[in-house]
């Protein structure tokens, strides 16, 4: 359970989704949070993990801390995201052991199933079969933390859980077209598309693989639940339960943000893994969470948070500009 005087630490607790964590957790009246800023604190170094631990200890630690990025990103630095995310998550658990932390809970990946796990996902699946190859070194580093659980919670009856979120989307995401994932990438192509008249827009590969999407204050919500209300040492899933082809996600992108344009796909280009979408009753019927954001109403508001954030950078600039001539 969590109550007014849980001291909290949230790697991860300034980016995407740790923000909305933190903040929910504030809503708990969780005010003693922690959130090691990666300016101070390189989790990757033994020593930078246990200077936050040291100085306060800790009642649970909620690792979401990560190098992410999407299939292109995962192509070109396969070793980095296997080691960054593989140490980070092995030394932060260890050293929560040592400094006795009572709960740790490990932030996975959907990255972690196998290529071929009949949908929908199932955790009993997780096993039974190789990643999809672009990201298997990511999503294996992540699986890493499933068996360290495990195993520390076998031989010093450590309270460590393991969430697997599905793809996770939202206002605040990432829109760098060099790491970002699927969502922030098509709305951003197809609004640049549309201000420069573009007459096509490329996407890579068929269109006919499927993903399933979590609106990012929905996956909040499920991570704090877990936190406060689960204590097993099985995974569980943390989704929707639909899945949406990319070629229905392109289309429906290019509707919110207007563009009219040609749709080109280039299937030189891989897909990735060819469906995603998990079974979620563990998560209902475990700790009571039930995502409550209707797909295209998430993608509405991602929509109207990025041309808004695009606005601000854009008169900022303008700003500054005029201050130089």
């Amino acid at each position: 359970m969590l109550t007014t005087t849980t001291k909290v630490m949230v790697t991860g607790g300034a980016g995407f989704v740790g923000r909305r964590v933190v903040d929910r957790l504030r809503l708990e009246v969780i005010t003693r949070e922690c959130v090691p800023r990666p300016s101070q604190h390189d989790l990757r170094h033994r020593c930078a993990v246990r200077t936050p631990l040291a100085r306060s200890t800790r009642d649970v630690v909620i690792h979401l801390a990560a190098v992410v990025g999407g299939i292109g990103a995962n192509r070109a630095n396969p070793a980095g995201f296997f080691y960054d995310n593989a140490i980070m998550g092995i030394e932060l658990m260890e050293q929560a052991r040592r400094y006795e932390v009572k709960k740790f809970v490990s932030v996975g990946t959907v990255c972690a199933y196998p290529k071929f796990t009949p949908v929908p996902f199932r955790e009993e699946d997780l096993w039974n079969g190789y990643p999809e190859e672009t990201n298997a070194p990511y999503g294996l580093a992540k699986k890493m933390l499933l068996v360290q659980g495990q195993a520390y919670r076998a031989q010093y009856g450590f309270n460590a859980i393991y969430l697997l979120p599905v793809n996770i989307y939202g206002p605040g995401d990432n829109f760098d077209p060099a790491d970002s994932h699927v969502i922030p990438a098509l709305i951003k192509k197809c609004i640049d598309a549309k201000e420069s008249n573009l007459p096509s827009i490329e996407v890579w590969g068929t269109g006919r693989a499927s993903r399933e999407f979590l609106y990012v204050d929905d996956a909040a919500d499920g991570i704090v639940l877990a936190t406060a209300r689960y204590d097993g040492g099985e995974p569980v899933n943390l989704g929707v339960g639909h899945e949406i082809t990319i070629r229905e996600l392109v289309f429906l992108i290019a509707k919110l943000t207007g563009y009219r344009g040609e749709i080109r796909w280039d299937t030189s280009k891989p897909d990735g893994q060819p469906r995603r979408a998990l079974e979620t009753s563990k998560a209902s019927d475990l700790f009571g969470f039930r995502a409550g954001t209707s797909f295209e109403d998430g993608l509405s508001e991602t929509v109207r948070w990025y041309l808004k954030a695009k606005a601000t950078a854009h008169e900022t600039e303008s700003q500054v500009r005029g201050v130089a001539r």
